[in-house]
């Protein structure tokens, strides 16, 4: 699948750091860095309804990684998948009348769009599920081979579900169940039926053992493969596309907290079934941004659309900044009043130099500037160093490159 084109990232004098994170998994800071090339997987949309002020959050805070390790010096390999065969979709398909492939191929698009016009790096590769079902299908009868799953028979299909066998899992490799968020079970239970799981579906051997292949239905999807006619569960394409494409313990594993369980939890899982080793080395997790009061999302309504923004005219670089205005990982509400700031200061950067000048001062910013995004991406931080800054610099040439390198912020 194509991905959206690459804005440029200048190259500014000297090296930062690689940014220190907090690993979800530990509850520690953890530094990000790499041998060679830094590997780091996304998981990418459910194309039914794109693009919210949420996941431009979530994918600004994972392009601000991206940038921090290019600045480092490092090579940067990123993956992000497409769900584009999921229930949400189905149904938004089925509500509206419209084919689900040609739904999902026109929010993919207006995805692109978006990120593009955010400056959002792309991915080196940009999977959809679709073009992905052998390989899944595969990891899945390696999975029943191995004794780490089993079937479920279900009077809705002819063939037989294939659920993950957690516990067997447990027992064999190196994951363990609560590992990456660490979560009681009875907050899993929870999560799990609200989250796309079934916990109450009889047959299984493990409330929390998630599907791994969904027998064909009528009228659903179906693709031909060794292990029946249906379609991948939800977190077993992410596993198989990160060991694909990154191969096994990459440098981090990134999306929004809502993925943390079951999503994350069980890639994991699946994917250290696999392999024998664990999913990725780091799991970074950004917060969800709320619209009126609660959790901007599709199932609410209460979403604002970066397409909406930019056709009322919204500069993408003062979405950029109205985002970083906050901390990567906080929970917090979009206003007008954000926006508002937004705009102001790219305004008042856009004027920089027009006071006293400081000698040095850029070179200076660009030093501390780098030292505020190493610590778990403090762009909020990095905003108000700029701010005090901006008015005296004295390269408005270094000012402008610092801005779109780390900041993917265009004067």
């Amino acid at each position: 699948m194509a991905s959206w084109p690459a804005p440029a990232v200048p190259t500014l004098p000297g090296n930062g750091l690689p940014p220190l994170l907090h690993n979800t998994a530990t509850g520690a800071l953890e530094e990000a860095s790499a041998e060679g090339t830094a590997g780091i997987y996304v998981c990418g949309i459910t194309p039914y309804d794109a693009t919210h002020l949420g996941h431009a959050a979530t994918y600004l805070a994972f392009d601000m990684i991206q940038r921090l390790w290019l600045d480092a010096g490092y090579d940067v390999h990123y993956v992000q998948n497409v769900t584009d065969v999921d229930d949400p979709l189905l149904e938004r398909a089925a509500a509206t009348g419209v084919d689900w492939r040609d739904l999902a191929a026109s929010q993919v698009q207006l995805f692109r769009t978006d990120m593009e016009a955010l400056s959002i790096l792309p991915p080196r590769n940009y999977v959809a599920v679709t073009e992905n079902i052998a390989p899944v299908a595969a990891a899945v009868a390696t999975l029943l081979e191995a004794g780490l799953a089993y079937p479920v028979p279900t009077a809705e299909a002819a063939g037989e579900d294939i659920y993950f066998d957690s516990i067997a899992a447990q027992e064999r490799g190196p994951w363990a169940l609560g590992e990456v968020g660490g979560l009681d079970r009875a907050t899993m239970l929870a999560l799990s039926a609200e989250r796309g799981g079934d916990p109450e579906r009889p047959g299984k051997r493990d409330p929390l053992d998630p599907m791994l292949w969904r027998a064909e239905r009528a009228g659903e999807p179906a693709w031909d493969s060794v292990v029946g006619r249906g379609r991948p569960g939800w977190h077993i394409e992410c596993s198989v596309i990160a060991l694909d494409y990154l191969g096994a313990n990459f440098t981090v594993q990134g999306g929004g907290s809502d993925l943390i369980f079951p999503h994350h939890e069980f890639s994991a899982a699946h994917a250290s079934a696999l392999s024998g080793q664990p999913l990725a080395k780091l799991y970074s997790h950004a917060g969800l941004v709320a619209y009126d009061g609660e959790k901007m999302s599709k199932s609410l309504g209460n979403l604002v659309l970066v397409s909406t923004l930019r056709a009322e005219g919204v500069d993408p670089s003062a979405i950029r900044l109205a985002i970083l205005d906050n901390h990567y990982r906080g929970e917090w509400e979009w206003t007008d009043a954000v926006l508002s700031r937004g705009r102001e200061r790219l305004e008042r950067w856009r004027t920089a130099g027009a006071g006293t000048i400081v000698p040095g001062s850029a070179v200076a910013l660009l030093a501390t500037v780098r030292a505020a995004l190493h610590e778990d991406l403090n762009t909020a931080g990095a905003l108000a160093l700029i701010d005090e800054a901006a008015a005296g610099i004295d390269d408005t040439a270094l000012f402008a490159d610092m801005l779109s390198a780390l900041l993917g912020v265009s004067l």
